[in-house]
């Protein structure tokens, strides 16, 4: 889940970005040219909404997507619509972090964070990685990050969540954070209560943490292949969804596989002993029971009510959907002739 592999790693550059907020940011990098073959722009309408119900009650569910073509300008006038009648917004589910530090105490911290960050000994990635794998490296960081030497002592994982941002860019794609930001500031104007879903992860000592990671930090080198592979072979299918999702193609969205890099990436992070020794090693599992009893408690008191969700957890046959359709909601896909999400096979991910 993206959720948890970005709040995880969060965790492990602990408290680096929360310091790092302190001081002035590094410029946003220039536009780039987008993918001729999805090539989308202008104004687009964006996929349908998701029909989730028990009785007369209602929770619209916005699918979305981490990146969208760059060009493209959301038209949100179907969720602005149900939000002019909606009692809550439900936000997406998030792992959110927080340090129990001061701003100095964040400071201070900062070296230490940006340290854990590098490889053991003062190690390149050239000495921890095998020579193939290296080789792959060098020619896709030369064309999507450039002469930066200082990468070269990162731990693979970090090294690899940099280059797949660096290539996402190259590809004419950005955040699709801005959706969650337009829906949140629709449903303020309208007056809905807003609804977090975030599972709160309190960091108590964290130079602590600092020590337990150095000490117990994940064995990344699946991670790290799998992003190369991702970068070297996935981009094209990345905007091809992209476009899918701006222009509300939902049968492609169904038809074109997600990449998964992510997983080799949250298994490694999962199942290390830093997580571990944290408790936080079941993260996914806690998100998802957030969000559902959120869900569950919307159906409940509000006639109307809508929430944004990842498209993989809205078209999975295991996602957050089909764990509703399971409890016996009843759901309804956008375009009327798909099939609803069949019920997992057990109620665990």
């Amino acid at each position: 889940m993206r959720a948890f592999l970005s709040g995880l790693v969060l965790v492990l550059a602990i408290t680096g970005a929360q310091a790092q907020s302190t001081v002035t940011p590094a410029p946003a990098a220039s536009a780039v040219t987008e993918l001729p073959a999805v090539s989308v722009s202008g104004v687009q309408p964006g996929p349908g909404l998701w029909k989730v119900s028990r009785g007369d009650h209602v929770l619209w569910v916005l699918g979305t997507l981490p990146n969208l073509p760059a060009a493209v300008q959301w038209r949100a006038d179907e969720v602005d619509r149900v939000l002019g009648e909606a009692g809550a917004l439900l936000l997406p589910p998030r792992l959110d972090v927080k340090v129990d530090s001061g701003f100095f105490g964040k400071l201070f911290l900062l070296p230490s964070a940006l340290s854990a960050r590098k490889n053991p000994d003062g190690k390149t990635l050239q000495e921890v990685l095998p020579a193939p794998l290296y080789a792959r490296w060098a020619v896709l960081k030369a064309k999507y990050i450039g002469r930066d030497e200082g990468i070269e002592r990162w731990r693979p994982l970090f090294a690899a969540r940099e280059l797949y941002k660096q290539a996402l860019k190259h590809s004419g794609l950005r955040s699709g954070g801005q959706i969650t930001a337009t829906v949140r500031s629709l449903a303020e104007r309208h007056g809905v209560r807003v609804v977090s879903t975030d599972y709160r992860l309190e960091i108590r000592e964290p130079r602590e943490v600092l020590k337990i990671f150095k000490a117990q930090a994940p064995e990344d080198v699946a991670c790290f292949a799998r992003t190369l592979d991702s970068v070297e072979h996935d981009l094209p299918l990345i905007a091809q969804r992209a476009a899918a999702w701006a222009t509300g193609d939902i049968a492609t969205l169904r038809a074109l596989p997600d990449s998964h890099h992510r997983d080799a990436c949250i298994g490694a992070l999962s199942d290390s002993g830093f997580a571990r020794e944290l408790g936080i090693d079941d993260v996914p599992g806690r998100l998802e029971a957030v969000w559902l009893a959120a869900a569950e408690d919307a159906l409940a008191r509000y006639p109307v009510s809508v929430a944004i969700l990842p498209m993989e957890e809205v078209l999975d046959t295991d996602g957050y959907l089909a764990k509703l359709a399971a409890r016996g909601y009843r759901i309804e896909p956008p375009d009327a002739d798909a099939e609803t999400p069949a019920p997992a096979a057990s109620a665990g991910r």
